[in-house]
């Protein structure tokens, strides 16, 4: 397959996607299961792909400087940081261990 059957394949998938998302009635999105469910499905989505990129690396689980500015964010959060200072202490702590490692 090459680049260009995989990019049309991409954009018609995409295309099918948002009428399918169109097609759907009205009464089946007010329902109350819906809606709570729409409004978790994002961060579950973020915080699945941010456990990949922290702890995968192919077919093997990693732990190093990116688990700790990770554990930062995390400390950070609970503690009710604005978002530059979780951002901030990702940063600082993950370049930090990297330096010392």
């Amino acid at each position: 397959m090459n680049v260009w059957t995989a990019i049309a394949l991409t954009a018609v998938g995409c295309y099918l996607a948002k009428l399918l998302g169109l097609l759907v009635p009205a009464g089946a999105l007010e329902r109350p299961l819906v809606q709570r469910l729409s409004a978790l499905l994002p961060v579950a989505l973020l915080a699945a792909l941010t456990a990949q990129q922290t702890f995968g690396d192919g077919q093997q689980l990693v732990l190093d400087a990116r688990s700790a500015g990770l554990a930062a964010a995390a400390l950070a959060l609970v503690l009710r940081a604005p978002f530059l200072v979780v951002v901030g202490a990702a940063v600082v702590v993950t370049a930090g261990v990297r330096a010392l490692g």
